[in-house]
């Protein structure tokens, strides 16, 4: 191990937007929306808040000190602070979860820039609901647009990735992550112009305890829990970059409130326009791509807002893009000795090949069933469903069973330097609570509870 060789974040402001942009992603702005609106609004955001600081704050901060202390990668972690044990294999499945979630991930992000392009060619003028649609339907069912949108996002991801940690994922992120704050408060004082903003507002702040359900309580856990970009290896890998001086309890705290910042701001840019234009809130992952073109169409000045609207998706998915690409490009630079930039093409080759089954799934490859389901769908439900869950557990149980406590503690308090008051409580945290509210997610989204 070469410590000091190793180069990390210059600045904090510069690691605060690195490991914010990580965090903030499509399921902030594309995602948050609509599960709020399929659960109750302002009940649902006091109960993903709680969770977000009870579950995902202690799971953060345990990924933050095991990779700052490892100063390694997501196999190199467990290979420094477990050597010889079975837990290398959850070093290798970090890296395995991360660039599979890449795959599909920008799938997806080729959809934003697409938008993009129709938005600044005002392709949705005049168009109606079922036109919309088509659109979408057309462009998915293309035998090659969607893969060369997606081609193009994996080579700008490539590109940041490249240039390493200072002059890539930090110099970008330092840009990308104001840029998308100034497009996302530009959005909501718009959607607070418009009649019946007000009823959007109140469905999204006024909370009404008698429309939550239980599956809505684990919805509010669940959305918490992957908002964070916990356990996937991301926060292992960028808190290896982390100056020993920082103190990882304010910088995880700092990381949550942008997070948290982004899903409301998200929400209240969306659902105010949704209920101004007589939209149900309730219309799921459809929201962004098929409700929200015929709602900028009625705006005053449409084609600005729909533009920005798409870029601030793109800058979204971006940071989170490059926050899982460094996943596998840390693990082939240190583990396997590859200079960055061949393992930045490697590593991308892979992942877009790999992500080209999954565009592919909703057009020339769509009779093509896994489970019944097609691939993209697959490889978002082994992801999202088994793989994450999986690995915020083993963190818990890594962080809170295995590892010494007093090399946690040494983490913690920056070698004694701060106080840390509740650590017997955190301790407590991640050992019970947090793996068995994880489980729960597990259990949930397997279909198993309820």
């Amino acid at each position: 191990m070469h410590h000091h060789t190793r180069i990390g974040f210059k600045s904090n402001l510069g690691a605060i937007a690195a490991l914010a942009g990580s965090a903030v992603g499509l399921g902030n702005i594309w995602k948050f929306p609509y599960v709020a609106g399929t659960n109750g609004g302002g009940a649902f955001l006091l109960v993903y808040i709680f969770f977000t600081l009870a579950i995902g704050f202690p799971v953060m901060l345990a990924e933050f000190s095991l990779g700052r202390r490892s100063q390694q990668n997501a196999f190199g972690t467990f290979r420094v602070l477990a050597p010889d044990s079975k837990w290398l294999l959850f070093g290798s499945l970090s890296i395995i979860a991360a660039s599979l979630i890449l795959s599909f991930y920008g799938t997806v992000s080729g959809w934003t820039l697409e938008y993009v392009w129709l938005s600044l060619t005002n392709a949705f003028q005049g168009q109606h609901a079922e036109e919309v649609t088509s659109v979408f339907n057309a462009f998915l069912s293309h035998p090659y647009k969607a893969l060369l949108w997606q081609i193009g996002f994996m080579a700008l991801t490539a590109a940041i990735i490249m240039g390493g940690v200072q002059k890539g994922i930090e110099r970008y992120s330092k840009i990308m992550m104001p840029l998308l704050f100034v497009i996302i408060i530009a959005l909501c004082i718009n959607s607070m112009t418009l009649t019946g903003a007000l009823e959007g507002l109140r469905f999204l702040f006024l909370p009404k305890f008698s429309e939550l359900t239980a599956n809505s309580i684990l919805s509010a856990l669940g959305q918490a829990f992957f908002s964070l970009s916990v356990g996937m290896g991301i926060l292992l890998t960028y808190a290896s970059y982390l100056p020993k001086t920082d103190n990882l309890t304010t910088t995880s705290l700092k990381v949550i409130v942008t997070d948290t910042l982004v899903a409301i701001l998200a929400g209240m840019a969306i659902l105010p326009a949704v209920f101004s234009f007589g939209i149900d809130p309730q219309s799921g992952p459809g929201l962004v791509f098929l409700t929200l073109p015929q709602v900028f169409q009625g705006l005053p000045g449409g084609t600005v807002w729909a533009v920005l609207f798409f870029l601030l998706l793109t800058f979204a998915a971006l940071t989170s893009a490059i926050s899982l690409l460094e996943v596998p490009v840390a693990y082939l630079v240190e583990e396997k000795k590859l200079k960055r930039p061949t393992a930045t093409l490697l590593a991308t080759l892979v992942i877009t090949v790999i992500g080209s089954f999954n565009t592919l799934s909703f057009g020339p490859l769509k009779h093509v069933k896994i489970f019944g389901m097609n691939i993209f769908d697959a490889c978002d439900y082994l992801c999202s469903n088994i793989l994450l869950p999986l690995g915020g557990i083993l963190i818990c149980l890594f962080a809170g069973w295995y590892l010494n406590k007093a090399l946690l503690y040494s983490e913690l308090s920056n070698d004694h330097r701060l106080k840390i008051r509740f650590f017997k409580l955190y301790i407590f945290i991640l050992r019970y609570i947090a793996p068995v509210c994880i489980f729960l997610i597990l259990l949930n989204v397997l279909g198993l509870l309820g």
